[in-house]
């Protein structure tokens, strides 16, 4: 690995972990509010989502030679907002191991892996397209509230781009925190350093719990989190182990549940940021910004709530522009790959669009969406095709 190693990977894992840090955590803490827990549980909470996303992300980047970046389920940590304080927290935990031992199973047997193989591949890149959509629009919408932290990020990045293109996104995020400091944006204070200490609550089962929390935790996780998360791997040019990867972080889940873990599993956006050619431009070598990406969950977790206050001092402005310009190449990627085929253009279309919408139904997020409706688009014209193709 040390042979393989390089500045651009390594960079490219810390800049996943601060866009995860910077951004979703702050619905998990939310979720823990709202379920009323002391800041003991909070702490282990954190601890336990940081280590399983860290060891995994480790473990199987190292085992697969593929940078695979996993996370905590951001679309379970909002369900839990709203659902968390309806139970008693042990309750909660027993729901958290439920969701994980059955998530385990249907990675395991593989049907999770066969069902995303159906899927064309047009309308796979187009829901990668659609997920990141919003990642490149932030870059100038944030140049309207903070001019001066965007415009540098952008400048910066172009003019890399151009002259040290493997050091594009570091050069991004140098002028970026240059700026933030020069308008006074910049709010990094670590007062103490303190590990963290994991909890351990023993889990309890109820129907209520089991209904209300795991079934609708299980499918948000597979269908907003995994799904994504394989396509991302997928259009990079990998060709990702289904069993494997929804097995290990299912087990994960589950092992952690116990300290607080509501779900690991596969991310999709962070993910992006570390399988495109930003990372290194020979993909065998990309695996490195997953274990790079790794050992920055496991250090920041093991400090807990500690290192968190660090990354809540950065700009939103500075977060969201750098993840943008960092995942420039992964969107078009995306693009491309959802109109190279003529006969699945439409179908990759109202992919796209109906990812990019944002919308949720059923408490299930638009990225599982624009997959069922770029299938169904896909069905229903190839169908027409066909049976025109047979008259004929």
């Amino acid at each position: 690995m040390l042979r393989d190693a390089s500045l651009s990977a390594v960079l490219a894992g810390f800049v996943a972990v601060v866009v995860s840090y910077s951004g979703t955590l702050v619905i998990v803490l939310a979720a823990a509010s709202a379920g009323h827990l002391d800041p003991a549980r909070t702490t282990s909470w954190v601890w336990a989502i940081s280590l399983g996303s860290g060891l995994t992300c480790i473990g199987l980047s190292l085992r697969t030679r593929m940078p695979v970046i996993t996370a905590w389920s951001t679309p379970g940590a909002a369900l839990l907002v709203t659902s968390l304080g309806a139970y008693p927290y042990a309750e909660a935990v027993g729901a958290f191991l439920i969701s994980g031992a059955v998530i385990a199973l249907i990675g395991l047997t593989g049907v999770f892996g066969w069902l995303m193989r159906q899927v064309p591949a047009a309308v796979v890149s187009a829901m990668l397209a659609g997920i990141l959509f919003g990642f490149g629009t932030h870059v100038f919408t944030s140049l309207k509230t903070a001019p001066v932290i965007a415009g540098s990020v952008l400048l910066a990045y172009l003019l890399a781009k151009r002259l040290l293109p493997r050091y594009a996104v570091l050069v991004a995020l140098a002028a970026g925190v240059a700026g933030s400091a020069a308008t006074s944006r910049l709010h990094v204070r670590l007062h103490t350093v303190e590990l963290a200490r994991p909890v351990l609550t023993a889990p309890e089962f109820s129907l209520a719990s089991l209904v209300g929390i795991a079934v609708p935790l299980i499918v948000a996780t597979l269908a907003s989190q995994n799904a994504p998360g394989m396509a991302v791997l997928s259009a990079s040019g990998y060709r990702p182990g289904d069993r494997l990867l929804i097995g290990t972080t299912g087990v994960a889940s589950t092992v952690l549940a116990p300290f607080g873990s509501h779900a690991v599993n596969l991310a999709a956006i962070t993910a992006a940021i570390c399988t495109g050619p930003e990372a290194h431009p020979d993909p065998r070598r990309r695996y490195v910004a997953g274990v790079s990406c790794g050992a920055c969950y496991v250090l920041i977790g093991a400090f807990g709530s500690t290192l968190v206050a660090f990354f809540a001092g950065l700009p939103g402005e500075l977060v969201a522009a750098v993840a943008g310009v960092a995942l420039f190449g992964a969107l078009a990627g995306g693009l491309t790959g959802a109109v190279k085929e003529e006969k699945d253009r439409e179908a990759a279309l109202i992919t796209f669009l109906a990812t990019a919408s944002g919308v949720t139904l059923f408490g299930i997020g638009s990225a599982f969406w624009g997959l069922v409706f770029g299938v169904a688009a896909h069905l229903v014209l190839s169908g027409r095709r066909r049976g025109r193709t047979a008259g004929a």
